[in-house]
Parts: structure tokens; sequence; C-alpha cells
């Protein structure tokens, strides 16, 4: 799944967009680093000029420059490439959807639902797997390594699963990890 902050409909090139209709930079600046901003300004005032000055499709290209850089910037803020535009409706899946709805309502019920009924099928799903495998472990090595290899999956699935629950969202990217 691309990161949703580079598509055409998500928050960042959303409020780019609300930025240009209002002829206001700082709409758009808390989603770029503090050493980012000079460059956004900087594009945003070119936009701005253009825009003004010019019939749609030049319009058109201007705004999108505008989205590019932007993009750009904010994902150089977060230690990660820039890989381009995407799309607008691109499926990212069931979660930010709910996200995005609990962020407008206010509420994140269905979010913490969706999420909890995730972790517990998976968890579930590998433990009783590896309970299965545990059952028949003394009836020779190769099925002993296969509940060791289920075990060791288990931990190993937990331990990721809690260091993702607690993790900042943008470590991955700043440490180059995955």
């Amino acid at each position: 799944m691309p990161p949703h902050c580079d598509s055409l409909d998500g928050p960042v090139v959303k409020a780019a967009m609300r930025a240009l209709e209002a002829n206001d930079v700082d709409l758009v600046l808390p989603f770029v680093h503090e050493p980012g901003e000079g460059e956004v300004r900087n594009a945003f005032t070119q936009v701005v000029r253009v825009r003004r000055s010019d019939g749609a499709p030049t319009r058109e290209l201007a705004d999108r420059y505008f989205f590019e850089t932007v993009v750009r910037v904010h994902r150089a803020g977060e230690g990660a490439p820039y890989t381009g535009l995407k799309p607008a409706g691109l499926d990212v899946g069931p979660v930010i959807p709910l996200a995005e709805r609990a962020i407008e309502t206010g509420a994140a019920d269905e979010l913490v639902e969706l999420l909890c009924n995730a972790v517990r099928s998976e968890v579930k799903q590998r433990f009783d797997r590896m309970m299965r495998l545990q059952a028949g472990r003394g009836t020779g090595v190769e099925r002993a390594r296969a509940y060791v290899e289920a075990m060791l999956g288990f931990e190993v699935y937990s331990h990721k699963l809690y260091q993702c629950i607690t993790a900042d969202p943008h470590r991955p990217h700043r440490e180059g990890g995955d």
C-alpha cells in the first residue's frame, strides 16, 4: 500500500488545495517540517502568481507542481523517499478510512473495534496453530521443529505487534527500518 499522504486525495494534498483556494500558505505548513518551510513558501508564491495570470491548463500544471513540492517536502520530513504523487481513490485498506472517519466525527469506536478484532483473530489463529503443533512435538524431530518454528513465530509476532502498537508512527522512516 502506498503512503496515503502521497495520494491526490490524501491529507497533504487536501491541505495544499485548501491553501491555494484560500491564498493562505499557513494552511499547508503544518504538514511540512520546519527546514522545508522555505521551499514550500517559495513554491506557493510562484504558483499563486501563475494561477492569477494564466488559463486553466497552466493553473492545473502549477497546482500539480505545488502538490508535488508539498508532498515531497512532507515525505522528507518523515525521512521517507518521495516516489511521486499517487492517484486518488487508491485502495488503502479498511484502517485509513475508519481513522479518517474517527477524526471527522470525534469517535474512534469503529476503528478500535476493527483493530481489536484483527489482533484477536491473528493472535488466536497463531496460538491455535502452535498448540496443535505442540501436541505432536514428541513424535519426531521434524514435528518438534514445526512446533518450535510456530512457537518462536508466535512470540516474535506478539513482540513486534506490541512494538507497533507503542511505536512512534514515523520512526521506521527516520531510522531506515522496516
